[in-house]
């Protein structure tokens, strides 16, 4: 019942029912939240209930633990999809100054309550009154430097009592009354800010980058208080039942002793190891090891605990299905099924597409690494190189400057998000595995390195201090390691991934290892890379002995297509040959625009058919027996030809540059004659091959007798002929019948005959209603779902993306951009043309080439419209696989259902 109790309040729900030491309380429903969001009021009845849940609650602790102990509640979010450290939390709710003073006698420990009641008036003030914070740490600063203490942790109970009251002040001064002495009122206000804290600038951003629904809400949980804060046989920690980092087995996680849970999160103190906690408290160990083997049976995955002792108590105050890195979420996956807890099926459902492309990002190469300046706690795995920043405004602006930027900070606030999005890696000086960095890194798939605390950080001055007395600043470039916590000064070297280096050649042998690096640590790393490796394999595995859509790749080059078949590539769906055109072919293209008779013209295209026929001889031979579909050119000829502007001012200036004044006028008059005002709707496409005598005809031969040459060598090339945008079939019928005839004059000429069926690209509305048409002549579809995205919403792609779409997503007119999925729109375009064009051709195929084939969501989408394949870039096609896949099994299970 996640989407009424919200994450936190199911979790905490089911381990009262599985009877494990849960703390007393209730949840206010997402439904609540939702009801005051839309009105700005609470419901009427909530009041009612949350004053009969607080009768029953004060009972229940009075029944178990007796009348001493202070009713002090923690009130904290909960939404349905895990947001961590984006909403706020109120702890210590119910204190006042004569509770504070029932608190330390309960306790017997005076200084522990006046640090709870401290904690409480700040955090109430700038939480629920939403007073600034400067505020309080200027009172705090006055009262630390009374006392000469460097800092608030070591004052003792008298002297808390005086920030305390400094505390108050603020607030007094600042609303002109103090916090309610009613803990029910408390309450109250709590809840309301909790609410509100759903549409705050951190949390809605973050649903922004996560793409979770603005409609969904936050539950409320409270919960009794309990203190992990009250001597040496009390702390707090959060455990994981795998490595959510690697999915090695076993728990993993921090633990604080004499802490409470808002330390560990912040990251304001290091942390020991999950295992240490054995050594401190084995009773305590062993109920908590006991309760993580439980919960992951009970949850069948790998589960995210946050849990106190207290006085040798174990509570458990959440537990969830842990959010872990894209490593991990195939390995767990994977040991899951050889454990017999779920199906292949079920880890097909685990292993994200857009995860599994993490796993082909590259990290540092493995020889020549020098030792590093400083390690720290190995938070999210992958490599970053970046320049050095210490806020997060400044990795926004350097990130829209094109830089790749590595934020630093002792440790990072939900404040810090904006930077730690525009970031490469994250650093922090403090803090674990479960720091706000280390879990926002995770999710967002970017490498962090946490607790580095040999760095000397100096955020004022700009100053990062190695160990060895090196100073980095500001744009400096530093490496980080989050897959094993290294730090280096300077620029590392990449190299691909274990996983993307295994569709090459098998995965490297621990020999293969840095000598520099120990024996034990040469093993594990190869055992974890082979674990991974095997992970990934699996999961492709298991999706294509389910998908439909066959998955091609978009290739231009013959390297191009050896990368994309060795990536599990059926075939090339869309071949550029404009990308032919280019480099130092380009001045060749240049002298058939600017051909002025038949000769000149015929020579530049025999120039232009020698070097074509190479590259699809080698595009074809990587390809063997495998179909390869070749887009006629495209774009429009004035982009084969120098800037307008350019040109002009050079012939104003008489800029010559070595060339003849003549030859210069003749380019300037080609380029005034190509240039168009909106080129995307031009002399582009099918227009080109009908209006540029020879131009398509010259790329079918070269592409006819490359295949016959092949044939002659004994392979298997399967060349398909497509023509780009078209609008209506008179079009497409006046170039397949030119393609037939070149067909039949080389298979004349080289005794071989090359079956290159002619099809076409679905780009334009026009061409989706008139479907029907186009099959008669057609041998198969493939949509260009860039150019039919932008004809069909009027968008220039290359225009409107980094101008107004960010409004849009704001202001919800989509919910993502057009042209990262596809649109409902675009969709239906798509459906009516498949209905059309196999009504006229039946068993007519049909792909995507557009970048949506590599897209997810898209893919979802494409299987269930029963396209035949989806066509994406090479690096894509892992991808592409296991999204087809998976798309199969959720379809089955929605039928099912």
């Amino acid at each position: 019942m996640a989407n009424l109790l919200g994450g936190k309040g199911a979790g905490l729900a089911e381990m009262t029912r599985m009877e494990l030491p849960v703390p007393p309380g209730f949840t206010i429903t997402t439904e609540a939240c939702r009801a005051y969001l839309e009105h700005g009021r609470e419901p009427d009845r909530l009041a009612d209930e949350i004053t009969r849940e607080w009768d029953r609650f004060e009972t229940e602790v009075h029944k178990r633990f007796g009348a001493d102990r202070p009713l002090l509640v923690a009130v904290r979010s909960g939404a349905e999809i895990s947001m961590p450290g984006m909403m706020d939390t109120v702890l210590n709710v119910g204190l006042g100054d004569e509770a504070v003073l029932r608190l330390a006698e309960w306790s017997g420990d005076e200084r522990f309550a006046w640090d709870a009641y401290s904690r409480f008036v700040r955090s109430f003030g700038e939480t629920v009154l939403r007073l600034p914070e400067q505020l309080f740490q200027e009172a705090e600063t006055r009262v630390c430097d009374a006392f000469g203490a460097g800092r608030k942790n070591v004052l003792d109970a008298a002297q808390l009592k005086v920030l305390t009251s400094a505390y108050q002040e603020v607030v007094n001064a600042e609303t002109g009354e103090g916090i309610p002495g009613d803990p029910r009122r408390q309450l109250d206000l709590a809840v309301r800010a909790v609410f509100d804290s759903w549409n705050g600038e951190r949390a809605r951003a973050y649903r922004r980058r996560e793409d979770i629904s603005e409609d969904l809400g936050t539950a409320v949980n409270v919960c009794l208080m309990v203190f992990g804060n009250l001597g040496p046989d009390s702390g707090t920690g959060v455990a994981f039942t795998r490595d959510p980092a690697t999915g090695a087995p076993g728990a993993y996680g921090d633990y604080l002793q004499r802490a409470v849970g808002e330390d560990i999160v912040a990251g304001i103190r290091n942390t020991v190891p999950l295992a240490e906690l054995e050594r401190l408290d084995p009773a305590s160990y062993a109920r908590l090891r006991a309760n993580l083997r439980a919960l992951e049976a009970h949850y069948r995955d790998m589960c995210d605990i946050e849990f106190t002792v207290e006085r040798g108590t174990l509570w458990m105050l959440q537990t969830r299905i842990g959010e872990r890195g894209a490593e991990a979420t195939f390995r767990i996956a994977s040991d899951l099924v050889d454990e017999g807890v779920i199906t292949p099926d079920e880890a097909l459902g685990r292993g994200t597409g857009e995860r599994l492309a993490r796993l082909l990002f590259p990290r540092f190469a493995e020889s020549g690494t020098d030792r590093p300046a400083a390690r720290g706690v190995a938070a999210s795995p992958g490599a970053a190189v970046g320049q050095i920043v210490f806020d997060s405004r400044k990795a926004v602006e350097r990130r829209e400057d094109g830089r790749h930027v590595v934020l630093v900070r002792p440790q990072t606030r939900p404040e810090d998000l904006p930077g730690m999005l525009a970031s490469v890696g994250l650093l922090t000086t403090s803090g674990g595995k479960t720091s706000h960095a280390a879990v926002v890194a995770r999710g967002l798939g970017i490498p962090c390195v946490c607790g580095a605390d040999q760095l000397d950080l100096d955020v004022e001055g700009g100053v990062l201090t190695l160990p060895d007395g090196t100073r980095l600043r500001d744009g400096d470039f530093v490496s980080l390691d989050g897959s094993t916590g290294d730090v280096y000064a300077g620029r590392i070297p990449l190299v691909p991934s274990p996983v993307a280096r295994d569709f090459v050649a098998p995965a490297p042998e621990s020999g293969q290892s840095p000598a520099q690096q120990d024996a034990e640590t040469v093993h594990d790393e190869a055992v974890r890379d082979e674990a991974v490796v095997r992970a990934v394999r699996r999961a492709l595995d298991w999706a294509d002995g389910h998908r439909r859509l066959r998955v091609r790749a978009n290739a231009d080059t013959p390297d191009e297509a050896v990368q994309a078949r060795r990536l599990g590539a059926e075939g090339i769906g869309l071949c550029r040959t404009e990308h032919m055109f280019l480099g130092d072919r380009q001045p060749i293209v240049e002298r058939l625009i600017l051909a002025e008779t038949p000769a000149e013209r015929g020579t530049a295209l025999a120039e232009l058919l020698t070097v074509q026929r190479e590259d699809f001889r080698g595009i074809l031979r990587a390809m063997d027996g495998l179909p390869v579909v070749v887009r006629l050119l495209d774009p429009p000829l004035h982009e084969f030809l120098p800037d307008l502007t350019e040109l002009s001012v050079r012939h104003a200036t008489g800029d010559y540059r070595g060339e003849d004044r003549h030859h210069l006028q003749r380019v300037l008059d080609a380029v005034r004659r190509t240039h168009e005002q909106n080129p995307m709707l031009g002399l582009r496409g099918v227009r080109l091959g009908l209006t540029v005598p020879g131009l398509y005809a010259n790329q079918v031969r070269a592409l006819a007798e490359a295949a016959a040459g092949l044939k002659a060598e004994g392979l298997d090339p399967r060349p398909e002929i497509m023509v780009p945008l078209v609008g209506d079939v008179s079009e497409l019928r006046l170039v397949k019948q030119e393609a037939e005839q070149v067909l039949a004059e080389v298979r004349l000429a080289t005794g071989t005959a090359v079956d290159c069926p002619v099809g076409t690209m679905i780009e334009l509305p026009r061409a989706a209603l008139t479907a029907g048409d186009l099959a008669a002549e057609a041998a198969f579809f493939s949509f260009g779902t860039n150019d039919l995205t932008q004809t069909t919403w009027g968008f220039s792609r290359d225009d409107v993306e980094g101008s107004f779409f960010p409004a849009y997503l704001e202001h919800k007119i989509f919910a993502v951009s057009p042209f990262q999925t596809i649109d409902p729109a675009v969709g239906s375009l798509i459906t009516t043309a498949l209905a059309g064009g196999r009504a006229a051709r039946p068993g007519l195929e049909t792909g995507v080439c557009g970048e949506h084939g590599g897209d997810p969501e898209s893919i979802r989408f494409f299987d269930r419209a029963r396209l035949d394949y989806v066509s994406c870039s090479p690096f894509r096609v892992p991808v592409a696989r296991l999204e087809a896949g998976r798309a199969v099994v959720e379809g089955a299970v929605v039928e099912g259902a």
